[in-house]
């Protein structure tokens, strides 16, 4: 009865993320994967491979469920709406669920070991791949006008992502929603906006 894979891979995916999302890579063993999913670790390995694999199955899920407003913001018309659109978005993402808080990716990067280095990595490569995105929509906004001329737009970039990890990392510690978004408010009383007046 055993040998079959009798479980909805779906449901099993979404639980292993939750785990991932809770305790993070490293954190998060085998018998709280196969507990969580409810399946033994041969059914796991069947259906997903190894740890890492299902590590990285769970993060595309959770940037496909949970990081859609991402594409979303990219879209609104400044740089500012952007900027402000992703930050009170990841407030509430990150306090959504009192069981697991915070970011997976930043939750799944704490991770020290060299067995968990690829993960690491492979993090590492999302966050820059977003990071880009960023950038790319600044340089646009700089472009038409949006932002000053003297505005950096790999320095905003940069800045609007340490913002961001910084929440998640707040998020994890028991931040507060309300404390989330002053934080975001704060960040955002920062932005630049308009052409230079002193040209």
């Amino acid at each position: 009865m055993g040998r079959h894979r009798e479980f909805d891979v779906d449901k099993a995916l979404d639980a292993a993320l939750c785990v991932f999302w809770r305790k993070g890579y490293e954190g998060a063993s085998y018998a709280d994967l196969t507990q969580a999913v409810g399946v033994e670790r041969p059914a796991l390995y069947s259906a997903f491979g190894n740890k890492e694999a299902l590590f990285r199955r769970a993060l595309t899920r959770y940037y496909e469920r949970y990081m859609d407003f991402i594409p979303a913001a990219l879209k609104l018309p400044t740089a500012r709406d952007v900027a402000a659109h992703i930050l009170f978005s990841s407030a509430e993402l990150n306090t959504r669920y009192p069981d697991h808080t915070g970011c997976l990716g930043i939750n799944g990067a704490m991770a020290g070991s060299d067995e968990a280095e690829p993960v690491r990595q492979a993090l590492i490569e999302v966050r820059a791949a977003g990071e880009a995105q960023l950038r790319e929509r600044f340089e646009r906004a700089k472009a038409e006008g949006d932002l000053p001329e003297t505005a950096r737009a790999d320095a905003l970039a940069a800045f609007l992502m340490a913002v961001l990890h910084g929440m998640a990392v707040q998020a994890k510690a028991g931040f507060s929603r309300e404390m989330l978004d002053a934080v975001a408010q704060q960040a955002l009383s920062t932005w630049p906006t308009g052409p230079d007046k002193s040209s």
